[in-house]
């Protein structure tokens, strides 16, 4: 067991770099005073983030050996602290990044890294990175380095976590309070790993232009500041320390470091063993941006998570009766609690699930065994549209589920495009970004829930990240039954359409309420992935350093 205390430190900046030096230096002498081993500061922690020009950006820029860097070196070296700064850097090939240093308690410059996905504006201004973020072996443990944008999609923290990275340190300069609910601890949750993460606060924009600002970006003055909450997130999605929303904070926690070393579900899988790099091809390729036409304004969606007792291809006929084109069941559903064992036999054929649908245009989704596979199925009245096999091997169905799929598939509904993840797939971001990138609208998962963070981090993140309306269907339990993620039009930020209420992503869930519940999905939202000018959720994933997602790993019966 190795315990460390560690830091996050939320600070704001201005466009005096000598002063936010001296923020800083102080806040991390504070944080060693609560006996801070490590100590994590904001995104652009030498100047507000927000330029003139390039020239200017330039001109603010620091360097590795000037006065900025050097002086949060010694006192590094003084406290003999590992201490990860933020800044804006002048490289010598004449980039502009914005990038992580970490510093060691000697202060040598340990490792840097800049910031792989700009967001908006900061494209005006800055250039992003041309090498992957490197995994640093030190005595505290093995620490990666993301920055805020890196983290709101999951390429960046996954391949930091494949490399073995056990603390991710994100620098955050956000003004999105989604950041804090969503897309800093799922990111912990995913990969079993911890995260601590720096935020700012006060003004991201200098006081002189940010009346003007606001108007250009479609933001409140009001919350074009720094959203706070830096926090301290353990490998299971626990926020174990929280700052506040405004105001100065030194959050500080102690944790135990091993902890990210065991990745494994409640059923024993681990999470990283049973990946599929073979099957990722498509995320390191070069963007082609979307293809598909746009699906269709509405459609009505349903999921039926019947408790014990509950007939479930009533339940399926009532959706039908009420409107719902997609109708989705939790995985094996026809088995009783979802366990489809030797000797277990389901209590309906899909045949009879076809029949609930007689006189309909609706599609239902669920999975069956067939033999030694676990696969999706959509089903309409004239029987199976879509048939999809698990990618992802998981322990619960080892005894039997021994065959995996070898492709993610879509199928064109009238309106819009479909895929399923089956099971314990969705506990894998890459397979809801094979969907996004085949022009899916809407995924349906037949979907058991297990763990504490599976609906309100995991799932909610593969809506978000993706662009996807989302529709999860399990029997209940402790940890929920399922939820339908319609899409928002509200969404592009600088877009002139909305007016920002504090989130950028995070989309609105309706929760499974009973054994059926509907809601109202926006297929045609999918089409629209610009989180901000420029900045595209999913053409803008740092496709060309992700080498690391498909590196071939040996799988063993053991892993799983």
């Amino acid at each position: 067991m190795t315990v460390v205390r560690v830091a996050a430190v939320q600070l704001a900046a201005t466009e005096d770099v000598a002063a936010n030096l001296a923020s800083a230096v102080r806040l991390v002498e504070e944080a060693v005073a609560q006996g801070a081993q490590l100590v994590v500061l904001p995104e652009f922690g030498n100047h507000v983030s927000w330029y003139a020009d390039r020239d200017h950006a330039r001109r603010m820029a620091q360097t590795l050996d000037g006065d900025f860097v050097r002086t949060l070196a010694s006192t590094a070296a003084e406290h003999r602290l590992h201490l990860l700064v933020n800044c804006t850097l002048s490289r010598e090939d004449g980039r502009t990044t914005g990038s992580n240093i970490l510093i060691g308690p000697d202060g040598a410059i340990l490792a840097t890294s800049d910031k792989q996905v700009l967001m908006g504006s900061e494209r005006d201004h800055l250039d992003p990175a041309t090498e992957a973020s490197p995994v640093v072996d030190t005595e505290l443990g093995r620490l990666g380095l993301y920055s805020c944008m890196d983290g709101v999609i999951n390429e960046t923290p996954r391949m930091l976590a494949v490399d073995g990275a056990q603390v991710l340190l994100n620098s955050l300069n956000s003004f999105a309070l989604d950041e804090a609910s969503l897309h800093v601890p799922v990111r912990a949750v995913e990969n079993r790993v911890w995260v601590i993460a720096a935020n700012k606060v006060g003004p991201l924009v200098p006081e002189h232009s940010i009346e003007a600002v606001a108007t250009a970006v479609g933001v409140p003055v009001e919350r074009l500041h720094g959203a706070g909450e830096s926090q301290i997130v353990a490998p299971d999605g626990t926020v174990v320390a929280r700052g506040p929303l405004s105001g100065e904070a030194v959050v500080v926690a102690d944790i135990d470091v091993s902890l990210a070393d065991d990745k494994r579900r409640p059923d024993g899988t681990d999470v990283l063993a049973v990946r599929r790099p073979e099957l990722y091809g498509p995320i390191v390729a070069p963007p082609h941006g979307r293809r598909a036409p746009a699906g269709a304004p509405e459609v009505v969606a349903a999921v039926v998570c019947p408790g014990e007792g509950d007939d479930v291809l009533a339940l399926v006929r009532d959706a039908v009766a009420g409107g719902a084109q997609l109708v989705v069941l939790p995985e094996l559903a026809a088995w009783s609690g979802g366990v489809a064992g030797e000797g277990s036999t389901p209590s309906f054929a899909t045949d009879a699930l076809r029949d609930a649908l007689a006189g309909s245009s609706a599609t239902a989704v669920t999975s069956v065994r067939e033999d030694d596979q676990h696969v999706g199925l959509a089903v309409d009245a004239g029987g199976v549209v879509l048939r999809q096999p698990q990618l992802h091997a998981s322990v619960r169905h080892a005894a039997w589920a021994t065959r995996l799929g070898d492709a993610l598939e879509v199928v064109d509904l009238p309106w819009g495009r479909l895929a399923v993840v089956v099971g314990d797939d969705a506990l894998h971001p890459e397979t809801f970004r094979l969907a996004s990138l085949q022009d899916a609208d809407v995924v349906a998962v037949p979907f058991t829930t297990a763990a504490a963070h599976d609906l309100d981090l995991l799932l909610l993140e593969r809506s978000a990240e993706n662009r996807l309306n989302v529709v999860v269907a399990s029997r209940p339990g402790p940890h929920g039954a399922g939820m339908l993620v319609p899409l928002s039009a509200d969404f592009t930020l600088w877009s002139g359409g909305w007016q920002f209420a504090g989130v950028i992503s995070r989309p609105r869930p309706v929760l499974a309420d009973g054994p059926l519940t509907m809601a109202t999905l926006s297929p045609e939202q999918a089409s629209n992935r610009l989180v901000s000018r420029g900045t595209d959720v999913v053409d803008g994933r740092p496709w060309a350093l992700a080498e690391t997602l498909v590196r071939p790993s040996e799988l063993s019966d053991a892993s799983i």
